[in-house]
């Protein structure tokens, strides 16, 4: 973890790595069982050598060990993870430790999670904090019983010095800092503690308020409120075109149907024969969308459960096990969209169908975090997931999502077909040339812009989160930016569909789900730009690391807003169509 103003690494480690050579218990570490979504998330708790009693303080400098000597590659290891920034973290009753923080806008005191490895000193040389000053805080029950509600670690670099006796640390004030020597190493580190209890008022149930600080809110609300403005700017504009010209075309095309006099159809009605003409690779679209309407149902009810208080990041590793446990149960949804829309334009490979809505876009997300699980193996880091967590994830998957998934497509199937509320012409209709800005690429570009535009805020606290091991609680914020941005990519992608369908395009299925899916587009490129500004990777596998996991949430923003727009944009079609007359 990097403490630093920008991240050097994306690699995270073991605090028991053998290259640190850290003091480890009697008997060796005992890891402690983790949830699904912790060992995923890459977070290991092993027990450690300190001695820790409640209210017994430790004041007098208590040797905790002294490290074997330290080879010159591994001291150059550590070195160059002090060059990097990283922290480390350790936890306490249940507490992170942290240190003290500040908020610049408006000065309030919070605490950041974990403490630095070594810092740099006068001459900018490496040092390595060995000494850590451990202070708790206390609330005295009306029992009588005693409940840890605060937790801080202080650490120093002390060129501590041993007595004789070689069980005992002779810590002085005036002790220099200490540096691993990396060219002719050998080195040994003396690790040092003392320990502080504090009485507090704080009662157990407010003990991670300090930890979920919310950096300058007032952002939080100029996000939320920039998103609403663009809601209600297309929201004005689909009621301008719904209720104004959409409204008098509909009674304008009923009226001439009512007339004896053959009229000549004009506007949007001219490709009413060809307007629900099947889509090219309808297949590969109808996957594309039933998967996207799963992300959407287990992103709404986890946020459901998070804003409920379900989800509390005191609950280690809940948020990431619901998620998979809802994206597993959701592939119902998918099955039963997917099956639909290809009933609804004219599929045939039902096979085919149920076999790719179950295992593609799945399948696909498994073999990239498998390829990228394979660089963290290499670089020894923590965030490897074990072998046998990913057998596991098979495991569900085969027991729960694939069974329901083929019966979502199975319930689909079975179902009547959607039908349209007008023929479709056997011969196609040409198309006329398009003005530039409603031919493909820079009508889809324009419209993912401004679903981007509404969460591109809330992205940057999130990225912040991700990169920088920041616990994210704007969980209010993220549920009504979530829902604007849905309403945004429908609005949009409606907006779109009916320039283009005046304009005599009827090609509207794969543009009406790219439209909005360009916001994945844009979330891709914010990330290059969060890249370039934000971090300071130097390595090749923190990179390929970086863009990898980017490139992951990225395709399922598309795979959620372009269902979104789709959906929208079949629905608007239904409805107008549905309200004239056609011979």
């Amino acid at each position: 973890m990097a403490t630093s103003s920008s991240v050097k690494s994306v690699i995270s480690y073991d605090y028991y790595d053998e290259q640190f050579h850290f003091c480890a218990p009697e008997g060796g570490p005992k890891q402690q069982a983790e949830s699904l979504g912790s060992v995923l998330f890459g977070d290991r708790i092993f027990s450690s050598p300190f001695q820790l009693n409640m209210r017994q303080d430790i004041e007098k400098c208590q040797l905790l060990c002294v490290s074997d000597p330290i080879p010159k590659e591994d001291a150059k290891f550590i070195n160059d993870r002090i060059e990097d920034g990283y922290a480390v973290n350790w936890m306490i009753d249940g507490l992170p430790t942290a240190n003290d923080a500040k908020d610049e806008t408006t000065g309030e005191q919070f605490n950041r999670i974990g403490f630095e490895l070594g810092n740099f000193d006068q001459n900018n040389k490496t040092i390595i904090n060995n000494h850590y000053r451990i202070v708790i805080d206390y609330h005295v029950r009306p029992d009588s019983k005693y409940r840890v509600v605060g937790v801080k670690a202080y650490a120093f670099s002390k060129d501590t010095k041993l007595a004789q006796n070689k069980k005992t640390a002779l810590c002085q004030k005036e002790d220099m800092p200490f540096h691993i020597d990396d060219v002719k190493g050998g080195s040994q580190v003396v690790y040092t503690y003392t320990v502080e209890w504090r009485r507090s008022d704080k009662a157990w149930a407010t003990r991670w308020d300090s930890y979920l600080y919310i950096l300058d809110p007032s952002i939080h609300w100029f996000s939320l409120v920039n998103s609403i403005v663009i809601v209600l700017f297309l929201t004005g504009m689909v009621a301008m075109i719904l209720l104004r010209a959409l409204h008098k075309d509909i009674s304008r095309y009923n009226a001439l149907e009512a007339q004896e006099d053959v009229q000549e159809d004009y506007g949007w009605k001219l490709v009413h024969g060809d307007v629900f003409r099947p889509p090219t690779h309808n297949m590969f679209l109808s996957v594309l969308v039933g998967s996207g309407t799963q992300l959407v149902a287990m992103m709404g009810l986890t946020l459901v459960f998070a804003i409920l208080g379900f989800l509390s990041p005191s609950n280690r590793g809940s948020l990431g096990t619901v998620m998979i446990i809802f994206f597993m149960i959701f592939s119902c949804i998918s099955g039963y969209t997917s099956s639909r829309l290809y009933k609804m334009n004219g599929g045939e490979s039902w096979k085919t169908n149920i076999v790719l809505s179950a295992i593609l876009v799945p399948g696909s997300i498994m073999a990239a975090l498998l390829g990228l699980n394979f660089f963290l193996i290499g670089s020894s880091s923590s965030g490897a997931v074990p072998f046998g967590t990913m057998i596991a994830l098979f495991g569900l998957w085969g027991v729960i999502a694939l069974p329901l998934s083929v019966a979502g497509s199975y319930i689909g199937f079975r179902k009547p077909r959607i039908e349209h509320p007008v023929r479709t012409n056997q011969i196609p209709r040409q198309i006329p040339d398009q003005p530039l800005y409603l031919r493909s690429l820079p009508s889809i570009f324009m419209g993912g812009i401004l679903p981007f535009c509404a969460i591109f805020i809330e992205l940057y606290f999130i990225m912040n989160s991700i990169w920088f091991h920041r616990i994210y609680y704007g969980i209010g914020f993220l549920f009504l930016v979530f829902g604007v941005l849905l309403l945004t990519c429908a609005q949009v992608t409606i907006l779109m569909c009916y320039f283009h369908l005046c304009n005599e395009d009827y090609h509207w299925s794969w543009r009406s789900f790219l439209t909005s899916g360009a916001c994945g587009v844009y979330v891709y490129l914010y990330s290059v730009l969060y890249y370039a500004t934000k971090l300071d990777i130097n390595t090749l596998t923190s990179t390929i690391l970086y863009f990898g996991y980017s490139a992951i949430i990225s395709v399922l923003v598309t795979l959620v807003t372009g269902a979104t727009g789709y959906l929208s944009c079949l629905f608007f079609l239904q409805k107008i169509f549905g309200s004239i007359k056609v011979d």
